[in-house]
């Protein structure tokens, strides 16, 4: 399997990216190729200090980066030759199996959609989150590709995320909940409610109707539906309060009077809750709904988040996942009667560059 990663996306790139690609290496099975996108006059060096097997490890050389805070649109326009767009290529072109990125969420998004395409009847892709509770797993789709949800959208999303949550989870029904400001039928917006309506349409999907933000870690559902902007929100929040709940737990176990005794008691267990609320031990995300497999990262990823992200894109990609979303979709009659036709910038459309 090959698999292409963005040397540049990121807050700690390229030395992160770099370092997490070559620890991968020792893991990945004989034919498999990790392929990294930058620009060669800085990647080269970098690799020269690491120890590898340079027979699975090739650099393709792309001379500009989009920053953290660049607008996506825009500067896909004007850098044709960026290690996303180039990343994307690579798909399109047949030479990756997959591709990773920590870099601006915005431009991977346009990029793999303009690059890869949709897989047929997705009308946009959503990111895929997975929360771990004490009731098992929970998917949450979207975390922030489109802040812009339509009905179709968020019906499109409880599909994909239902065949994502059945095969790699083994749930075999899972239970479906959108995200509202209440569990009653006529709580949310228009959105929510046409949503809703669509949802409930759809007999194959075990729809179990609206759910509150409280509801994601209280075992109430299996997957969870939202707006790209509500899922952002909770994905942070979470994770700041994870951060700031094993601070005070600390805290507390270092200024109690027989902190001698209960802190080693403590230790063990602390390591391992923040281990499984850890991001960087899940990789990346998935971008559902695009023809091919594509993970984005945390913007602050590090060595190992990448490490751990080629691992769980082979493991996307074996799965095979994009087939039976296509199947299913095709044979779905739900529509959204009232959808507009898309915007004109919702497909970037931009002249191909050759790929080195």
């Amino acid at each position: 399997m090959r698999i292409a990663i963005d040397a540049m996306g990121g807050d700690k790139a390229p030395d992160a990216i770099i370092s997490g690609a070559v620890e991968a290496l020792e893991l990945l099975e004989k034919g498999d190729e990790v392929i990294l996108v930058g620009p060669k006059e800085v990647i080269e060096p970098k690799l020269r200090a690491q120890r590898f097997h340079r027979a699975v490890l090739t650099v393709v050389h792309a001379p500009d980066v989009i920053g953290m805070d660049d607008p996506p649109i825009d500067s896909l326009r004007k850098k044709p030759r960026s290690s996303i767009s180039i990343l994307a290529k690579l798909s399109k072109l047949g030479r990756a199996d997959a591709v990773i990125s920590a870099g601006n969420t915005g431009a991977c998004v346009a990029a793999f959609q303009m690059r890869m395409r949709n897989l047929q009847s997705v009308n946009r892709p959503g990111i895929a989150v997975v929360f771990p509770t004490f009731e098992g797993p929970v998917t949450i789709c979207d975390v922030g590709a489109n802040i812009a949800c339509k009905p179709i959208n968020l019906y499109q999303y409880a599909v994909m995320s239902s065949i994502y949550a059945r095969e790699l989870f083994g749930i075999q029904n899972p239970r479906v909940g959108l995200m509202s400001i209440g569990e009653e039928d006529a709580k949310g917006n228009e959105v929510v409610k046409k949503a809703r309506g669509l949802i409930k349409q759809d007999p194959k999907i075990n729809f179990i109707g609206n759910i509150e933000g409280r509801d994601i870690f209280k075992g109430v559902c299996d997957v969870a539906i939202c707006e790209g902007f509500v899922g952002n929100v909770i994905l942070k929040l979470t994770e700041g309060l994870v951060e700031g709940l094993v601070k005070a737990i600390k805290q507390e176990i270092i200024t109690h009077k027989f902190r001698l005794i209960i802190g080693p008691m403590f230790k063990g267990v602390m390591k391992r809750f923040f281990k499984k609320h850890d991001y960087h031990e899940y990789g990346g995300a998935l971008l559902l709904g695009i023809n091919g497999t594509a993970l984005i990262c945390h913007g602050a990823s590090e060595s190992r988040t990448i490490r751990n992200a080629i691992m769980a894109a082979k493991k996307y990609h074996s799965v095979g996942i994009n087939d039976k979303i296509a199947k299913y979709l095709l044979a779905s009659s739900i529509v959204d009667e009232g959808q507009n036709a898309e915007p004109e910038d919702a497909v970037l459309r931009v002249k191909d560059e050759q790929v080195d």
